[in-house]
């Protein structure tokens, strides 16, 4: 069973940027699909990206990140990143690190992932 800790959280002024990097330990970290969850205050938890196996395989962003954030991962290191630019106020959130076996972006959206982080805060400031 895979386990996952987040970091690279703080607080930025909008229109800045912030990488967020989650490490993997135990299991076999190619076997996971990888994702990057958030949940502002008072909302619930929200999918925001995730990336298939291997580290040039198929990505999933949610239509408000697109083009401002971008999830990638290293094998090697057993690491997944989430690069985060033109960060904006409504960003403000815990943002989670996730892992499935199985790389159903639709299905994550809906129901999750089956490992998770405990989260890395990330503040934005207008």
């Amino acid at each position: 069973q895979v386990q996952l800790a987040e970091s690279g959280g703080g607080l930025v002024q909008a229109g800045g940027s912030l990488r967020l990097s989650c490490v993997a330990s135990g299991g076999t970290f190619s076997s996971y699909a990888m994702g990057w969850f958030r949940q502002a205050p008072g909302k619930e938890r929200e999918f925001v990206a995730a990336i298939s196996w291997s580290s040039d395989g198929s990505t999933y962003y949610i239509d408000s990140v697109k083009g401002r954030f971008t999830i990638s991962r290293d094998n090697a290191k057993k690491m997944v990143y989430l690069q985060m630019n033109s960060l904006k106020p409504e960003d403000t959130a815990v943002y989670y690190c996730a892992a499935d076996l199985l790389f159903h972006p639709v299905e994550f959206e809906k129901d999750g992932m089956a490992y998770w982080g405990k989260g890395t805060l990330v503040t934005v400031s207008s």
